[in-house]
């Protein structure tokens, strides 16, 4: 036989699970012949019974030859007295991004904060674990893609830079989801779990409105490097961020800052700043949490308008003064993060559950 020979037939050696083949999923990396039939696979399963039907079925179609299937190293848990429990161990940060209550813009924040690190050269993901208003798909203009599947876990989306997995794109658009908190615990879980996130250097989750069970099982789950807390100037939102902040001291996750959305109005007729909803109340709050403000986010229309048509303004009009300021906010963060490890600060061991 020679090498096309060898790959005709390899076409009907059937990937466990699936209806392709090895060769149409683009498994067999190489194949030679001479005085035996060399065959070499590279799978995205570590299960060692995927492996061993594959070797089975490849002997079957080619007869006597060496085989050689190449699978994913299983990730180590660093689990120890000094990290606590980590379920996504290949990703280097996580960063909670959180408030005290809807409407503060924090999707839009989390979204732009993300592809600002990429665009700084960090290999970035998004996770959305706001699981009842799930965003972040429409925000990308992926709400209609839908997640490949290989082996037993989730391909993230792949799209301006980042990689990124919703809730919103694993269930019917419009579907409301009506569960208990030991529902919402089990979906974080395998979000970062059963998604298969690439060795990120940052992970940013978008988390729900509140201090709920979705917090306590992510910090619980992973040891967060740091948390950001969005709010807006109003009075009413800077008592809701304090109980982000004072979750964030319990929880025992780093606070790199706060960001002051809808700070400030840009006049699209003149390109004058009104401070509609007042400024720098967060300041105030930043102080008696020992932090402080990195980062002050007009109402810009052009935020509003790439939010509805899936155009982030940090990708698409990364001159603006909205996304200056992002970019701001994505260096301090950052410039946080590389001190948080070097001080080894991302630690949830002593939070987990007490049995």
């Amino acid at each position: 036989m020679n090498k096309n020979e060898v790959l005709e037939k390899l076409k009907s050696v059937i990937y466990p699970g699936f209806e392709k083949s090895i060769v149409d999923f683009g498994f067999v990396k190489n194949v030679e012949v001479g005085d035996r039939v060399f065959v070499e696979i590279e799978i995205p399963s570590s299960n060692p019974q995927i492996s061993n039907a594959l070797k089975s079925d490849i002997s079957k179609v080619l007869g006597e030859c060496e085989i050689v299937i190449k699978t994913p190293k299983i990730p180590e848990e660093r689990s120890n007295s000094r990290s606590g429990k980590n379920i996504a161990p290949q990703i280097k940060h996580f960063v909670m991004i959180s408030s005290g209550k809807g409407g503060v813009g924090k999707s839009t924040t989390t979204l732009n904060l993300a592809i600002s690190a990429a665009k700084l050269g960090k290999k970035v993901g998004v996770l959305d674990a706001d699981i009842y208003g799930p965003n972040m798909p429409r925000m990308l203009g992926e709400e209609n893609t839908q997640p490949t599947i290989i082996g037993q876990r989730l391909n993230p989306i792949l799209t301006h830079g980042v990689e990124m997995m919703s809730m919103g794109v694993l269930i019917e658009a419009g579907q409301g989801l009506i569960w208990r908190g030991a529902m919402i615990m089990k979906a974080i879980e395998q979000l970062l779990k059963d998604v298969a996130w690439s060795d990120l250097d940052i992970l940013f989750i978008d988390m729900p409105p509140g201090t709920g069970d979705a917090q306590i099982t992510l910090a619980q789950s992973v040891p967060v490097s740091a948390g950001i807390c969005v709010t807006t100037p109003q009075i009413v939102a800077l008592d809701d961020s304090a109980r982000s902040l004072d979750m964030f001291e319990k929880l025992h996750i780093p606070i790199i800052g706060i960001i002051e959305n809808m700070s400030g109005f840009i006049c699209p007729d003149n390109g004058k700043e009104y401070d509609i909803f007042g400024r720098g109340g967060a300041a105030e709050l930043a102080k008696k949490y020992k932090t402080e403000v990195i980062g002050e986010i007009p109402i810009e229309i052009a935020i509003r308008e790439g939010g509805d048509k899936g155009k982030p303004i940090s990708f698409y009009e990364p001159n603006s003064v909205s996304s200056k300021r992002y970019e701001q906010a994505a260096r301090a963060l950052i410039s946080a993060l590389e001190k948080i490890e070097r001080e080894n600060l991302a630690d949830n061991s002593a939070i987990q559950p007490q049995m």
